[in-house]
């Protein structure tokens, strides 16, 4: 449903969180530590940062961070900021025009679905899933070991 650039996005910004949210960490760490691409990974982050969810800064001891406290932003506005609100209009069964008006057989459904998601992504945000990361030992990159999350805590 999310393209693979907001899955990166997402699991940068739970990334960030995690750590202190006013640290600068570079790029490289960031597309190292959750094996993701490190092209793919500064044009996704380039998105969060002219949406105002992150903060770059260049030089040496540049990188990004987020841009305000990780409590205040949520899963929403970063779904938004990469995929923007297509996501949530777009008919279950691909048909165009698909509405209260001419509805496809799924409409109704997905619809409170689709309502219950929004509900759901406005309300959590990136202190609420980085603190299930910590206090779960979930996961956030594919090889996540008991180690690396300690050591992301920690740092």
């Amino acid at each position: 449903m999310i393209s693979k650039t907001c899955k990166y996005g997402l699991r940068a910004a739970i990334y960030l969180a995690i750590r202190n949210y006013y640290e600068v960490i570079s790029i490289q760490k960031i597309s190292q530590d959750l094996n993701i691409p490190f092209h793919f990974l500064t044009k996704t982050l380039q998105r969060l940062t002219r949406n105002k969810i992150l903060v770059s800064t260049k030089g040496p001891k540049g990188g990004v961070r987020l841009a305000k406290p990780p409590q205040n932003i949520t899963s929403m506005e970063v779904i938004l900021a990469i995929d923007g609100s297509d996501i949530f209009e777009i008919c279950l069964l691909g048909l165009p025009g698909c509405g209260v008006l001419n509805p496809c057989p799924l409409h109704d459904s997905w619809t409170q679905t689709l309502e219950n998601l929004k509900k759901s992504l406005n309300t959590t945000t990136l202190e609420f899933l980085a603190e299930k990361v910590k206090n779960n030992q979930l996961r956030i990159t594919e090889t996540n070991s008991p180690e690396f999350l300690n050591d992301l805590i920690k740092s």
